[in-house]
């Protein structure tokens, strides 16, 4: 449902003001509260690492939005 709200713009902020809409990373959580920690977690990275953990899951940056819907 979120990636679809970023997709069609209905979600204001970073990602509608940017176009930010292909999903090129995620991770699964057992619950929300596991997610938001490790979303905390990630957003205190540095970028350089940021993008090692996409790059090592999705070399070719390939919007991953078809193949969970």
């Amino acid at each position: 449902q979120r990636i679809w709200q970023h997709k069609n713009k209905v979600v204001e902020g970073f990602t509608s003001a940017y176009s930010v809409d292909r999903l090129v990373w995620y991770e699964l959580h057992e619950t929300i509260e596991s997610a938001i920690k490790r979303e905390k977690a990630i957003k205190e990275w540095h970028r350089k690492w940021k993008l090692r953990l996409i790059e090592k899951m999705n070399p070719e940056w390939q919007d991953l939005y078809e193949s969970i819907i």
